[in-house]
């Protein structure tokens, strides 16, 4: 009864084929109809238009003649040309026949002549695949027979698929060539036999695998044969079938070598069928499919039949040298000096699945042997090809990541292997010693170094010498600096540092040889980029030679290096990589502000704070320059940035390292720490905003707005309330050389300067805000002295007398008194606001508290002062600045 039904479940499949076809059948009748209609109303109006009794005057362009219905070529194939018949020619006075526009398409059109068909055909393959399926797993047949009759059905839809292309062509179908059924259905007959040659193969052991590969070869070579008559939805759809056919016919357990004997066939299919009919589209997702099949059994801790994934990625990168790269054995013709992207991206993914076999088995020699053989050939063809340059610099990145993987030694399979009872139940692999990869990293280091240089002046094109030469400087130095982290640990190491002398005298020499040489394409900037390399090189031997932490140095260093570069060789490239390394040298100090651990040092400033971020800002400094010389772009404005920043952290770091002494990651602070940033604060404000003014950089002006902002909040909120010692009872010392003169005395005569400096450079709202904030410290520091003079270093509590409130009133009066004169000196009407209000204080304090809390011969000198000082005010206010009107009040009287 098995069979039975089998051969009624191929009945049902065949009804809805059977109905499509009468549907299109029918709808291409009605549309030929059509078509003969449309013919003979054109053929009458020609007629009349060209009797003899037509009018003079132009009459509207006469709509060509329809041919008849013949079928449509495919864009590559040569057709025949259909008949054309015999028809009038047109008027001279008329212009030639315009084509008619097709109408457009219905809901339901759609549905039959295109939705149908391809959720059709597809249904048709996946059914013939899970009915096999279906009778492995109930075991309702013996396990031969599923195998000839998946034959047969892929047999049938082949042979349904061509008739309906012959008849297509025969009766007029080609009308409706969106509907492809033809290519749908042969693309499910090559699907199901994809499957069961495979499951003969792979779960039923009928065949070996010599025949099981020649099966397997000449369905893909069928398909190829149909997709050049069908066209790219075939391609399509059996490209998807082909890789989609192990998922769904499955075993229980995994038999790699079948699985990748099997693609091997398919990608071979898949590759040359793209290379016949020149479909990039087909190349580029064959590819994808194919480096996804190497992931299934290689996980991130181990690698399942290593051997087997191996074979997989080289007969992978064969068959795409072979038939993808342009200009290289079989590959498509190639531009001279273009490059192409899909060849390029060919050979880097079959790298990248190598790499991850790599770090999958834990540097297992044959998977690294295999690796650096691959990025050997990806060389070799590149410099064979130039289709392929852009895959040198993906070979180089991703032969630096290998090493740094092997640099870092993370142990990332003990995140995920079992610990406790069951720990060291999963065996580790042996790691490779340090002999090997020393090799290897100096093979590759020469191998992208050699090949780098020798391939400049090849090229009439710059982009693909200028690729060779940046992977020549990066992958020996990566590489180079990967051995040094895991074998020297960071430490001094003279061998290390001897290599990377070498390698910068060996850049340096090609530099001068580059440099001489006839102009070329990409010569001048290969020459900057190697020039790059021999300073980059010369910093990395004197952080092997020297301590760790200057490491941070010499990557400061690199900067102004390449700056100086840049003046020589203008390459936007390398402005790039100044901004790129800059980067690197904040992300090093981010990960340890001390820059040498805990050896910093406790000697006040001359520590190795000074040295690793004063020498950074100093080259940051001279990098931004060099770099605005040319433009005030991004790089530029990076660079200008960093100077700042680093700068900045040298200040208050040096400073908390003083007050602390050495220990900068203190919780707490003090009134001393706090007022020494404060001042720093406000003189590197004053500078900042002296230098934009003129370098006009919208760094430096950003940079002094944003440190003015900081310093505003460290004031406001740290010297008037947090580490205020009238609120802290902090002991400030003797009077007047103490913490509040060095807490509100300078600060207030630099918040002056800074009103002073920025007076007409900026808004007046800003000069202002400095001039306000100025008169406050200035206030403050006033009464704290005077508290002082009455109280000793402790502020906080006791009592107030009437000699020290009078002595208050005396001093704030005579502060604004001194702030008129300051303002009539500069002739600053804010200033004299300013001392406006610290008078109008001054009474009211007098008015409200001095009449109230002072006695005796306090309260009357209080009330006495400050009339004389009213009365002076006035006489200054009526004769020196507005004596106009005390002119014209005395001539009235």
């Amino acid at each position: 009864m098995a069979p039975f039904f089998f051969l009624l479940g191929l009945l049902l499949l065949a009804i809805p084929i059977v109905a499509i076809v009468a549907l299109v059948k029918s709808v291409g009748l009605g549309t030929e109809l059509r078509r003969l209609n449309a013919r003979l109303a054109v053929i009458e109006r020609n007629l009349a238009a060209s009797a003899p009794s037509a009018p003079a005057a132009p009459s509207a362009p006469a709509e060509p003649i329809p041919p008849v219905s013949q079928p449509a070529a495919m864009p590559t194939e040569t057709a025949a040309p259909p008949p054309e018949p015999a028809a009038v020619p047109p008027s001279p006075i008329e212009p030639p026949p315009a084509g008619p526009t097709a109408p457009p398409m219905s809901l339901e059109e759609r549905l039959g002549t295109q939705w149908a068909v391809w959720v059709g055909g597809i249904a048709v393959a996946l059914g013939g695949i899970f009915l096999v399926r279906y009778t492995i797993e109930q075991g309702l047949i013996g396990p031969g027979v599923p195998i000839i009759l998946a034959a047969i059905l892929a047999a049938a839809l082949i042979v349904i698929g061509e008739w309906a292309r012959r008849s297509e062509r025969l009766s007029g179908i080609g009308a409706l060539p969106i509907a492809d059924m033809p290519s749908i259905l042969t693309a499910a007959g090559t699907t199901v036999a994809y499957a069961d040659v495979y499951a003969a193969y792979g779960l039923y052991g009928f065949l070996s695998p010599g025949p099981a590969f020649l099966l397997l070869g000449l369905v893909a070579l069928a398909t190829l044969a149909a997709s050049l008559l069908h066209g790219p939805a075939l391609a399509g759809l059996g490209l998807v079938g082909a890789y989609v056919t192990p998922l769904l016919v499955a075993s229980a357990k995994p038999d790699y070598w079948s699985l990748y004997i099997y693609l091997a066939v398919v990608t071979a299919a898949a590759f040359a069928l793209a290379r016949l009919r020149l479909w990039r589209w087909l190349a580029s997702a064959a590819l994808v499919f194919s480096v996804l099949w190497t992931f299934p059994g290689l996980t991130i801790v181990r690698v399942d039949a290593l051997d087997a994934h191996l074979f997989h990625i080289v007969a992978g990168f064969a068959l795409a040298a072979a038939l993808i790269v342009a200009g290289l054995l079989f590959g498509p013709d190639a531009a001279a000096g273009r490059i192409d992207g899909v060849s390029s991206a060919a050979l880097g993914a079959y790298l990248f699945a190598a790499l991850w076999a790599v770090l999958a088995s834990r540097h297992d020699p044959a998977a690294l042997a295999v690796f650096v053989m691959l990025i050997g050939a990806t060389l070799a063809i590149a410099w064979r090809t130039e289709a392929a340059a852009a895959a040198v610099p993906t070979a180089a990145v991703l032969a630096v990541l290998m090493m740094v993987r092997w640099a870092l030694n993370l142990d990332v399979d003990r995140l995920v292997l079992p610990s406790g009872p069951v720990a060291g139940a999963v065996p580790e692999p042996e790691r490779a010693a340090y002999a090997w990869h020393l090799v290897v990293g100096g093979g590759l280091a020469a191998l992208f170094g050699v090949t780098g240089y020798l391939a400049q002046g090849r090229s009439q094109r710059a982009t693909a010498p200028i690729l060779w030469s940046a992977a020549a400087v990066f992958a020996p130095i990566a590489i180079l600096a990967a051995l040094y982290y895991r074998i020297a640990q960071f430490e001094p190491s003279i061998p290390f540092a001897a290599t990377a002398l070498l390698l910068s005298v060996l850049y340096a020499l090609a530099t001068e040889t580059l440099d001489g040489r006839a102009p070329r394409p990409g010569i001048a900037a290969a020459t900057a980029l190697f020039a790059t390399g021999a300073i980059a090189a010369l910093a990395l031997a004197l952080t092997m030679a020297l301590e760790r932490g200057w490491l941070t140095v010499a990557l400061a260093l690199m900067v102004p290096g390449i700056a100086w570069v840049t003046q020589l060789r203008p390459l936007p490239a390398l402005r790039v990589l100044a901004a790129i390394t800059g980067a690197v040298v904040a992300a090093r100090i981010a990960w340890d502000p001390r820059i040498m651990g805990a050896d910093v040092g406790t000697t006040p400033i001359f520590n190795w704070l000074l040295y690793g971020y004063g020498i950074p800002a100093a080259a940051f400094w001279l990098a931004g320059h060099l770099l605005r010389r040319r433009a005030d772009d991004v790089p530029a404005r990076t660079i200008d940035s960093g100077a700042i920043l680093l700068t900045m952290l040298l200040v208050f770091l040096e400073i908390r390292h003083l007050v602390t002494g050495g220990d900068i990651y203190r919780a707490r602070s003090d009134l001393a720490e706090l007022a020494l940033q404060v001042c720093v604060g406000l003189a590197m404000t004053i500078g900042l905003e002296r230098l934009r003014l003129r370098t006009a950089s919208v760094v430096h002006d950003f940079g002094a707005l944003a440190l003015a902002a900081l310093t505003l909040i460290a004031i406001v909120f740290g010297l008037a309330l947090l580490q205020n010692p009238l609120l802290t009872g902090e002991r400030v010392g003797p009077p007047f050389i103490n913490l509040i003169l060095l807490g509100y005395g300078l600060p207030a005569l630099l918040t002056a300067l800074l009103a002073l400096t920025t007076r007409g450079a900026r808004p007046q709202s800003y000069s202002a805000t400095a001039a306000v904030v100025a008169v406050a410290l200035a206030l403050f520091y006033l009464s704290l002295e005077v508290r002082t003079l009455y109280h000793g270093p402790v502020l906080k509590g006791g009592p107030i007398s009437a000699a020290e409130q009078y002595t208050y009133s005396a001093v704030w009066l005579g502060f604004g008194v001194a702030l008129l004169a300051v303002g009539v000196l500069l002739r600053s009407q804010a200033v004299r606001f300013a001392s406006a209000a610290v008078v109008i204080l001054t009474v009211l304090k007098v008015f409200l508290l001095d009449m109230n809390d002072l006695t005796g011969i306090y309260q009357g000198l209080s009330f006495t002062g400050l009339g004389i000082v009213l009365l002076g005010i006035g006489w200054l206010y009526q004769r020196l600045l507005f004596p106009r009107a005390t002119a014209t009040a005395e001539v009235a009287g």
